[in-house]
């Protein structure tokens, strides 16, 4: 058992066995190699076929018993009218003259002479400082003045006799001169008792206290029976000019030389200030002039606007929505903003063909409003565009038209933002795609408003509680950010971006409580709600309670959700997503 290993089996046993490569597991690995590419090209060629929204040969087979109705859409005429350029802002009521009236002496206050509220003109009577101690004081100056002027006369007499007296040599020149110089004392004393006189009629006219401007008088700092002096910190009363009034206003400095422009040139720029709704139009008035510096901390430049306010609408200190009139596009092809979707290569929209067919048409937009934006190319007046139920079309795809009120193109709108690009298109696009009976992000409004950025997040909690039950949610929110942006919480030049950002998880808040938002349901002239077609509501969407289910021709089937739900995006269209059942 013992017994030594021979060298020659010693190197048999520590060499390894030599690892082959036979050509049968080469064959193998490249038969997994094949297996993988041709999946992998099935999956592109399937996916382009998707796109494309070409049929399956099945489905060619039994297109009978196949085929997806035509989606219901909406649509309107691209319109030539004329857009303001306009720029809002944020302003504040500001007076031109402010006056806190105060006494001059110091005294009783005897007597009020104005109502709290009323309007007075300039050197109407205030009010009363006990008088007597400065009547008192103007009868001794007075007397005093009788006196020195007594003294003057005789001194003057005596000067002449003293250098008739001279002349004959009778007295010295030492006298003459003497009686020169005492002249010459009277002389100045009575001047000096003028002043006095002078200074004591200034106060008693201090006493009876009157108007420097026309204004409204505002409470009563004082009552009457106070002693008051000049040195008090507060006054008898505010007056405030009111009619004519100024606003004054921030904006963007890159604004700045287009208005300096229109300014320099003679134009007239209409300013309309609205209520802090931005609903109602309070006054309007021309812009007047701007500062000589920029904010450098905020980037922004104040301008001034003055009003006619004969009924005093605006009132000192409001705070109010400011619309200024720059300029006006004449002749400008309009869309109304629903229509305008954002894809992957810019913005678009589905023009209706005659043979009811859409054609995705890129376009590139100018400024627009709340309703309607200008087409600076891709459209002409006339063209038929999907305002509603763009959310799951294809170029191509066939279409039922719905007639209904589809104003939103039919005219040029006055007023509005000047919203470069598209901005405003993209917060209505916003708006339709939270909108009832489209699916919405996992997690619900409290998830959706936990990703939102600090101003957007306390616009989103300040306008929570009522915004599922108020009758003009827009409002509703435009007053909370109002409010925020007094407090201080949301900055001016912010606020629209945040408002948006919060509108999308306000919109699903009130999807969750089972009401509509302003501007997410339409409804046919008769005031009922346009006909479905195929299960689907007329934006597209599936019924509450079904998920779309998107096949290759691009038309979408509903069947039950699966309580996990995936959320995917349709490229390039911009619409909304549509939701399929994870479990298939």
């Amino acid at each position: 058992m013992n017994e030594a290993l021979k060298p020659d089996e010693v190197t048999q046993r520590s060499a390894p066995a030599p690892v082959e490569t036979t050509p049968k597991r080469r064959r193998s690995l490249l038969a997994r190699v094949a297996i993988v590419a041709a999946l992998a090209a099935a999956a592109v060629f399937a996916w382009q076929r998707f796109e494309r929204g070409e049929p399956s040969t099945q489905q060619g087979e039994n297109s009978g018993r196949h085929a997806q109705p035509p989606q219901t859409v909406r649509v309107a005429p691209a319109t030539l009218g004329d857009m303001p350029l306009t720029i809002d802002a944020l302003g504040t009521v500001t007076p031109f003259e402010t006056v806190t009236v105060r006494t001059q002496i110091a005294g009783n206050l005897q007597t009020v002479g104005f109502t709290e509220g009323q309007i007075v003109n300039k050197g109407d009577f205030l009010a009363q400082i006990d008088p007597r101690p400065y009547e008192a004081a103007l009868t001794q100056a007075q007397g005093q003045l009788a006196k020195d002027t007594a003294l003057l006369g005789q001194a003057q007499s005596d000067l002449a006799r003293y250098q008739q007296l001279a002349k004959q040599d009778s007295i010295s020149q030492q006298q003459v001169a003497d009686q020169a110089a005492l002249v010459a004392q009277d002389k100045a004393a009575i001047a000096a008792d003028q002043g006095m006189v002078k200074t004591a009629e200034l106060n008693v006219g201090y006493a009876h206290i009157v108007s420097p401007i026309t204004g409204r008088v505002g409470l009563r700092l004082v009552d009457p029976g106070n002693y008051l002096q000049p040195s008090d910190a507060t006054g008898i009363v505010v007056i405030t000019q009111i009619d004519p009034i100024s606003v004054v206003f921030t904006t963007p400095e890159d604004n700045l030389p287009r208005i300096a422009a229109r300014l320099n040139s003679g134009a007239e720029l209409k300013v309309t200030v609205l209520d802090r709704d931005n609903v109602h139009s309070l006054a309007a008035g021309t812009l007047t002039t701007y500062d000589s510096q920029i904010d450098v901390t905020t980037g922004t430049i104040k301008m001034r606007a003055t009003f006619a306010n004969p009924d005093a609408v605006l009132f000192p200190q409001q705070f109010v929505n400011v619309r200024l009139l720059v300029d006006t596009m004449t002749g400008a092809t309009l869309a109304p903003n629903p229509a305008i979707q954002l894809g992957a290569s810019g913005n678009f929209v589905y023009l209706l063909n005659d043979d009811s067919t859409v054609s995705k048409r890129d376009v590139v937009t100018g400024p627009g409003n709340g309703k309607l934006t200008v087409i600076t190319s891709g459209l002409k007046p006339g063209d038929k565009v999907v305002i509603d139920g763009v959310d799951r079309l294809r170029d191509g795809a066939k279409v039922t038209v719905v007639d209904g009120a589809a104003g939103a193109g039919g005219q040029a709108a006055a007023g509005g933002g000047l919203e470069q690009g598209g901005g405003r298109v993209a917060a209505d696009q916003h708006r339709h795609r939270g909108s009832p009976g489209v699916a919405q992000a996992a997690g619900g409004p409290e998830a959706c408003a936990a990703a939102l950025p600090a101003e957007a997040k306390a616009i989103y909690e300040a306008a929570a509680p009522g915004f599922a039950s108020s009758s003009d949610p827009r409002a509703f929110v435009r007053s909370k950010v109002v409010d925020l942006v007094k407090e201080g919480t949301v900055q001016r030049d912010s606020a629209h971006a945040s408002a948006i950002a919060a509108g999308g998880c306000l919109e699903q808040l009130s999807s969750a409580a089972g009401q509509p938002t302003q501007g997410s349901a339409e409804t046919s002239p008769a005031g009922q709600a346009p006909p479905t077609n195929g299960g689907t509501s007329p934006s597209g969407a599936p019924p509450a309670g079904e998920a779309a289910k998107v096949g290759p021709a691009g038309g979408a089937s509903t069947q039950s959700a699966a309580p996990a739900a995936a959320t995917e995006q349709h490229p390039g269209t911009g619409g909304a997503a549509a939701t399929q059942g994870a479990a298939q």
